[in-house]
C-alpha cells in the first residue's frame, strides 16, 4: 500500500482527471451570473439552502437532501422568497421564534454562471447553471414540477464532475469548520481548543503578529524520508499572516504590509473560526481549474487597486489562505509547542476545504511524497522536523524542496545582445501546438559565453520576419525571429497562464525534431492572455533627500543611475550574493552593512540562505533584475558589494582580487603597480582586467572559474603579489598594517577567499562626487588617469559611447593556471 497523500493533492489528482474529460459542459449562451451559496440549515426540519445571485438578490431552493452529484437521482427542491446578498456570509444560530430559527452553517460557495437566460428559464420552469464551488461543480439545473409552481427538481447534468458513485460530502462549514450541530456550541469548542493549546505546552503571552518574525526555511538539495520529519505541499503563492482578534481580522505579508482589503473572502471567512483571537501563518494561493496554485492569477489578484475589482474578483477567482502553523490561540503564545501538536491545533480550528483551510502533511514519507508532487506538477515540498518549535529565521528544521521540469522547445528567435553580453541576450522559444508551434516565452540565464557566439552564427542566417508561430509576439528592433530549425532544452519551474516560462534557465540545444517538442496543454481554445499588471516594481521613496551634499545629488539621482547601468552592472550580480552598504542619511550620515535580507522584502526578490561553519548563515539579497536592483537602491544602498562566486557555483570563485591601496602613496606609484601586475600576466598567459576603485586605488581582477577554487583564488593572488613586490620594494608592499608601508602602495591580496567582498564594477561610491567604480582599458592606465572623473553622472555617457567592454572576458574566460604558474617560475629563474 502506498503512502497516506494529504486530501489536498486528492482534490488536484480528481480536478485534473475530471478537466480532461472532452467537453465537461457546454460553453453557455447567458455567461451572467454571479455567487452561490449553499447553506445548511437546523431549522424546524434540516435541510440546504441553494441561493443563486441574480439580478440583485438571492433566490431560494430549499433542497431537504442535499446536492447529489448522480446524474440519475432527482433532488427535491422547494423554491423559497428571495434573499439579500448579503445573506450569503451568514453563519450562525437564528433566535428561536424568528423565522428560520435554528443553527445555520455556510456548506459550500463559489462563483455561478447561467448557461441560459435565467430570466427564460424560471419563465419556462427550467433553469440550467454552472457552479464552481468548493464541494460542488459543473452543470446542474432546476426543472419546476408541473403541481405546484414552488416546488422543483435539482439534478446534476452530465459531465467531468458527475459521478454515479455514493459521494459522501463534506458536511462541516467551508468558514468555520464546524458542523450545524457545533456551531450552536462554539464558546463551548473555543474553550477546548484553548484547553488544548495549554496542555502541548502553550505559554501565557501576548503575540504582536504585525511584527513578529516568521520562520523560515533553509533549502534543501533532495528529498529524503524520515519518520521524525512532517513533509507538506509548498504552495505557489504569498507567505501571509492571519491575525483574528475580537473577529476582527487582519492579514499580513511577509513585507508586513496589511494586505485585509486585497483578499476580503479570506478575511470574511477568518471572522468564522472558532476562536476570538488566533494568529495562524500560512500562504495565500488562487487556485486554477484543476486545484493547482497559479502564481500568475495570484498576481493580477495581488494587483488589484480598486474594491469594486476586488469584490468581483473576490467571487470569480476567490483565493485560499492555506493554515500550516499557529502561532497564538486567545492569549498564549504557542510558537514553543512542538510542531506536531501546532499543526493539530490548526487542524482543529481550520476547515479542510474553503477560503481558509488546513495545510495537511505527510508523516515520515519524504521521498514518496515529493515523487507525487513532481507527478502533480506542484512547486515541491517543506520538510519539517516534528518536534521543532516555532522560531523566528531561517532555520534547518525546516527544509524546501523545489520542483523543476524540463522541456524541450522551438527556437523561434533571439534578442540582440545588450553591454557586456555577447552573441545573443535570450532565445524566444516555442511548444507544440497541434502541427504548429505556440510561442512560450524566452529564456536569458543558463548559456556559455561561447554558446551564445555559436547559437548566433546558427540562427542568424535563417532570419525571417515571419517565423510561422501563433500567439503574441514581442515587438522592437531588438527583437530578431527565424524559421525554426534548432530546439533548446530548458529546465523550468513552471509555465504560466500566459503561456511564458517562470525562471527558465537553458540547458542545451540541438537540431529541431517536431516529435520531441513539448505540447501545448489539450485545450477546447486558445487561454486567454490577462492584462497582468506588473508586481515587480517599488515606488521610490524620498527620492529628494540629498545624499552628496557637494554635488546636490540625490537619493531619486542614485536610483536613476543603477537604473541607466542596469544592462552593464546586472551581469556582475545576477546569481550572486550581494551585501549592501546603506547610508540612509547620505555620505555624511550614519552608515551600516547589511548582509541579511529583512522579513519585508517582497517575495519577488531573490534571496539565498547561505550558512556558515558554525551552522549559522545569512539570507542574502540576489539581484537579478532592475526592479530589483531599483528596490536595493531605494534602501540607500549606495555601494554594492558582491561575492566572486555565484549561488550555483559558490565553492568556485570567478575571479582573483589584487586590490592596490595607495593611502598616502602617490597615485603614479599605483599606475606604476598596475602596469607590472599587467606585464607580469601577460607573460604568465593570463587574462586580466581592471577597474577603478571608486576611490583613490585600483582593483586588478584575474578570471577563474570552475573547477577552480577559493585556495587556488588565495594562492595565486598571494603569489602575483609577492612577486611584484620583490619586483618594485621601492614603492609595492603587502604588509597589511598601514603603519608598516609607509608611503608604498599595497598590494592587498587578503580579499581572496569564501565570502569575501568586491565592490562590484558600476557601483556608486559613498565619497564627495559621487565617483564609480569603473571598468579600464589598459591602454587608460597612465601616469595622467584621473580616476576622479569617473562619476554618477559621468559613466553613462561613457558606457553608451563604448562599442566595447573592457570587462568582456571577466565573467567567461577560464586561465590555464599550470601553464601560467610554469611561465612564472621560468621568469623568476631567469
Amino acid at each position: 500500500m502506498g503512502p497516506k497523500i494529504p486530501d489536498r493533492l486528492d482534490e488536484y489528482r480528481r480536478k485534473r482527471d475530471a478537466a480532461r474529460t472532452p467537453e465537461p459542459f457546454p460553453a453557455g449562451t447567458a455567461g451572467a451570473g454571479g455567487i452561490f451559496v449553499v447553506q445548511k440549515h437546523a431549522a424546524s426540519r434540516l435541510h440546504y439552502d441553494l441561493r443563486l445571485e441574480h439580478d440583485g438578490v438571492l433566490l431560494s431552493w430549499a433542497v431537504p437532501a442535499g446536492p447529489s452529484r448522480d446524474p440519475t437521482v432527482k433532488r427535491f427542491a422547494a423554491h423559497t422568497e428571495d434573499h439579500p446578498l448579503e445573506y450569503a456570509d451568514f453563519e450562525g444560530v437564528i433566535p428561536a421564534g424568528e423565522y428560520g430559527g435554528g443553527a445555520m452553517i455556510v456548506w459550500d460557495r463559489g462563483s455561478l454562471t447561467f448557461d441560459e437566460d435565467p430570466d427564460a428559464g424560471i419563465a419556462k420552469g427550467k433553469l440550467l447553471f454552472s457552479l464552481a464551488g468548493y464541494k460542488l461543480g459543473g452543470q446542474w439545473t432546476l426543472v419546476r414540477m408541473k403541481k405546484d409552481p414552488t416546488e422543483w427538481l435539482l439534478m446534476k447534468k452530465p459531465d467531468a464532475w458527475a459521478t454515479d458513485e455514493d459521494v459522501e460530502f463534506d458536511e462541516r462549514s467551508i468558514l468555520s469548520g464546524m458542523t450545524v450541530d457545533e456551531i450552536a456550541h462554539a464558546r463551548e469548542r473555543s474553550e477546548a481548543l484553548i484547553g488544548a493549546a495549554q496542555g502541548a505546552g502553550a505559554i501565557v503571552g501576548a503575540v504582536d503578529a504585525m511584527t513578529m518574525g516568521l520562520m523560515l526555511a533553509s533549502t534543501a538539495d533532495a528529498p529524503f524520508s524520515d519518520p521524525e520529519w512532517l513533509f507538506e505541499i509548498k504552495y505557489d503563492g504569498y507567505r501571509m499572516i492571519l491575525d483574528k482578534r475580537d473577529r476582527r481580522v487582519r492579514l499580513r505579508y511577509r513585507s508586513g504590509l496589511d494586505a485585509s482589503a486585497v483578499f476580503p473572502e479570506i478575511v470574511s471567512a477568518g471572522r468564522r473560526l472558532p476562536l476570538d483571537t488566533a494568529i495562524l501563518d500560512g500562504e495565500i494561493v488562487v487556485l486554477d481549474e484543476l486545484g493547482r496554485p497559479s502564481f500568475t492569477a495570484l498576481q493580477r489578484r495581488g494587483a488589484l487597486t480598486n474594491r469594486f475589482e476586488v469584490a468581483s474578483a473576490a467571487a470569480r477567482s476567490p483565493a485560499t489562505f492555506f493554515a500550516f502553523d499557529i502561532v497564538a490561540v486567545g492569549d498564549l503564545d504557542t510558537r514553543p509547542v512542538a510542531l506536531v501538536d501546532r499543526k493539530e491545533l490548526v487542524r482543529a480550528i481550520t476547515p479542510s476545504l474553503g477560503p481558509v483551510r488546513y495545510a495537511d502533511h505527510v508523516a515520515g514519507l519524504g521521498e514518496a511524497m515529493f515523487a507525487e508532487v513532481t507527478r502533480m506538477g506542484l512547486e515541491g515540498i517543506i520538510a519539517k522536523r516534528s518536534s521543532s518549535a516555532y522560531s523566528p529565521g531561517r532555520s534547518d528544521a525546516w527544509r524546501k524542496v523545489r520542483v523543476e521540469q524540463t522541456g524541450r522547445f522551438a527556437i523561434v528567435g533571439y534578442t540582440v545582445a545588450r553591454g557586456t553580453r555577447s552573441g545573443l541576450g535570450a532565445l524566444h522559444l516555442a511548444v507544440r501546438n497541434g502541427a504548429g508551434l505556440r510561442y512560450a516565452g524566452r529564456v536569458g540565464t543558463g548559456f556559455a559565453h561561447a554558446t551564445l557566439l555559436e547559437l548566433r552564427s546558427l540562427l542568424e542566417p535563417d532570419e525571417t520576419p515571419d517565423p510561422g508561430v501563433d500567439g503574441d509576439l514581442p515587438t522592437g528592433e531588438e527583437h530578431r525571429w527565424v524559421t525554426p530549425r534548432w530546439m533548446a532544452t530548458v529546465r523550468y519551474k513552471e509555465s504560466t497562464e500566459a503561456g511564458s516560462l517562470r525562471h527558465p534557465v537553458f540547458e542545451g540545444f540541438e537540431p529541431l525534431a517536431h516529435d520531441s517538442l513539448t505540447g501545448a496543454p489539450e485545450t477546447d481554445h486558445e487561454p486567454p492572455r490577462p492584462a497582468i499588471v506588473d508586481a515587480r516594481t517599488t515606488e521610490p521613496t524620498n527620492t529628494d533627500k540629498v545624499f552628496w551634499p557637494d554635488n546636490g545629488f540625490t537619493k531619486g539621482d542614485l536610483i536613476e543611475y543603477y537604473s541607466a547601468v542596469a544592462d552593464h552592472l546586472l551581469p556582475y550580480l545576477r546569481d550572486r550574493p550581494l551585501v549592501l552598504d546603506r547610508f540612509p542619511d547620505g555620505i555624511e550620515g550614519k552608515s551600516f552593512f547589511q548582509k541579511n535580507a529583512p522579513e519585508y522584502v517582497p517575495d519577488w526578490i531573490r534571496t539565498e540562505w547561505i550558512e556558515r561553519d558554525d551552522e549559522t548563515g545569512n539570507n542574502y539579497f540576489v539581484v537579478e533584475d532592475v526592479e530589483a536592483l531599483r528596490y536595493v537602491a531605494n534602501m540607500a544602498s549606495i555601494p554594492l558589494h558582491i561575492w566572486a562566486s555565484r549561488m550555483r557555483t559558490l565553492d568556485t570563485p570567478d575571479w582573483c582580487i589584487l586590490d592596490l591601496d595607495p593611502k598616502t602613496a602617490a597615485f603614479t606609484s599605483v599606475v606604476t603597480v598596475a602596469r607590472a601586475i599587467h606585464e607580469l600576466c601577460d607573460d604568465m598567459g593570463l587574462p586580466h582586467v581592471v577597474k577603478t576603485s571608486g576611490k583613490t586605488g585600483l582593483h586588478i581582477l584575474i578570471p577563474m572559474g570552475p573547477p577552480l577554487t577559493y585556495d587556488h583564488q588565495r594562492m595565486l593572488g598571494s603569489l602575483i603579489a609577492g612577486v611584484v613586490e620583490g619586483l618594485l620594494p621601492e614603492i609595492a608592499t603587502t604588509i597589511r598594517s598601514p603603519a608598516g608601508r609607509g608611503d608604498k602602495v599595497y598590494i592587498d591580496h587578503l580579499q581572496n577567499g569564501r565570502g569575501k567582498l568586491l565592490v562590484a564594477p558600476f557601483s556608486v561610491r559613498p565619497v564627495h562626487g559621487a565617483t564609480v567604480s569603473t571598468p579600464l582599458r589598459w591602454s587608460e592606465v597612465t601616469p595622467s588617469l584621473d580616476v576622479a572623473r569617473f562619476t554618477m553622472t559621468s559613466v553613462p555617457r561613457r558606457l553608451a559611447a563604448m562599442r566595447t567592454d573592457p570587462f568582456e572576458d571577466l565573467l567567461t574566460a577560464v586561465p590555464d593556471i599550470a601553464s601560467a604558474l610554469a611561465r612564472l617560475d621560468d621568469i623568476l629563474r631567469a
